[in-house]
């Protein structure tokens, strides 16, 4: 007896170390290892879980996902900020709230059926199973909010691997997610992720033989990587955004556009303007408006040149500047602003270095031309092919449509600011994961789901 007594008091100990163990480990570190296998390992398990699960039930853990998130838009802008000193606050909270608000759940999911003499045939969108997704620093939660939302509602688990230059912000995401998932009653580490972000842990999550599929966000070495990768491969590549300006544009509304589209989060969109070409007849007029609605008119050739050599490296944008207050990087090269300045424009030549660097600053280089078709040919060649995302100022439709089947871009928005092709002041459903390098558009979670067809022959066609 005394034996028994023993064992049991072992028993009870062992339970209770194991269970003051689990209570050691805080609630907010869910979804969050040390190790990228470990990480696909919780997700693999969360996923076969998540599957068992019906569909009203994955709606309503989309719905805690969004109602969560809201919470926390202000922490998420404000960490953002903080940790990779890119874009302006209240910016970022209104493109959190996008993502929270407009990314598409389960309604995504169609269902498509044939049926006839010889039965029904119905074809379901069912999940891949593990995702890994790389996401960047200018959308360090967007990204993973909007992904999340995408990818559980068509049934898989997400496995992430942060920038590392905003790890702090992408892993609070994760966290805050993971737990809205859990106290909503799905699994937990539905989404996961590693503590420290790295090349080597993206590299083992990429070659891992559990991720179905891969997702990314980034420039041409990450989407030559996940491409590579001999995985089904979602890429958002990199974008140069051109916006036209013809005579026929209303320009006192195309000024503020451009302006609000330009200085949205600090130029850190990938679809925010980049670069003007404007028709000659106009482009004082334009100018003139642009200065009222809080661009800095750049006119010395010294100045400008000094500005080039600050901002453009190598060709490519120097990352020191990427997303900062024009105000702060006029200030490096002796210029200071009035307060309320917004962008910076300046007038240069199509081949300007200014123009071909993808900058993500608010910095709008214009160019002049005679007319509306050598404003397109320059638009086009200033893009580089990435199909990502161009903006034109016309009320003539037969320009726009000239524009629009030249440049082939993902997005392109007639009379707006850049950022309605998101959502924003625009119809249609919101992404940040833009894949025009692989096709999908604007994802959303049918872009997340396998094509599966169900065939019964010679039964059920009613018709």
């Amino acid at each position: 007896m005394a034996v028994q007594e023993k064992e049991l008091e072992s028993i009870v100990k062992k339970v209770l170390e194991e269970l003051s163990r689990k209570e050691a480990v805080p609630e907010a570190r869910q979804g969050l290892f040390e190790d990228m296998n470990d990480a696909i390992e919780a997700a693999g398990k969360a996923q076969k879980e998540l599957i068992e699960l019906s569909l009203e039930k994955r709606a309503a853990i989309i719905r805690a996902i969004r109602e969560t998130a809201k919470k926390h838009t202000e922490t998420f802008a404000r960490l953002a900020v903080e940790e990779t000193g890119m874009g302006n606050y209240e910016d970022k909270v209104r493109k959190n709230l996008l993502a929270i608000e407009k990314t598409p759940g389960i309604e995504d999911l169609k269902t498509e059926a044939v049926s006839g003499d010889n039965g029904l045939t119905v074809v379901e969108l069912s999940p891949y199973g593990i995702i890994g997704s790389i996401t960047p620093t200018t959308n360090p939660t967007e990204t993973i909010i909007c992904n999340s939302i995408g990818m559980i509602a068509a049934g898989n688990a997400v496995v992430f691997s942060p920038h590392p230059g905003a790890k702090n912000t992408s892993l609070k995401a994760i966290e805050v997610i993971n737990q809205a998932i859990v106290e909503a009653g799905g699994p937990n580490n539905l989404i996961a992720s590693i503590t420290e972000p790295s090349i080597d842990q993206a590299n083992i999550m990429m070659n891992h033989k559990k991720i179905k599929m891969l997702v990314a966000t980034g420039g041409p070495g990450v989407m030559k990587a996940v491409l590579n990768s001999g995985k089904k491969a979602i890429g958002a590549g990199a974008g140069n955004p051109p916006v036209v300006v013809d005579e026929t544009a209303d320009l006192e509304k195309a000024a503020k556009d451009i302006v609000d589209g330009c200085s949205f989060d600090n130029n850190l969109p990938c679809v925010a303007e980049k670069e003007a070409f404007v028709v000659e007849a106009v482009a004082d007029y334009l100018v003139f408006h642009l200065k009222k609605n809080g661009a800095f008119h750049l006119h010395k050739k010294e100045q400008i040149e000094k500005l080039t050599e600050l901002v453009v490296d190598k060709g490519h944008a120097n990352k020191k500047f990427v997303g900062k207050d024009i105000s702060y990087i006029l200030q490096q090269i002796g210029i200071q602003v009035p307060q309320g300045t917004r962008i910076a424009i300046m007038h240069v030549e199509a081949n300007h270095p200014l123009v071909s660097a993808e900058l993500m600053m608010p910095i709008l280089p214009i160019v002049r031309v005679e007319n509306v078709d050598q404003a397109i040919e320059l638009a086009v060649k200033a893009e580089h092919g990435f199909r990502h995302t161009s903006i034109m100022h016309s009320k003539n439709i037969d320009n726009l449509t000239k524009f629009a089947a030249a440049i082939q871009t993902t997005i392109f928005v007639k009379n707006g600011p850049s950022y309605a092709g998101l959502g924003v002041g625009g119809e249609g459903y919101t992404s940040f994961t833009i894949a025009g390098p692989t096709g999908e558009g604007l994802t959303s979670a049918k872009d997340f789901a396998r094509k599966r067809r169900c065939v019964l022959v010679d039964s059920l066609f009613i018709r």
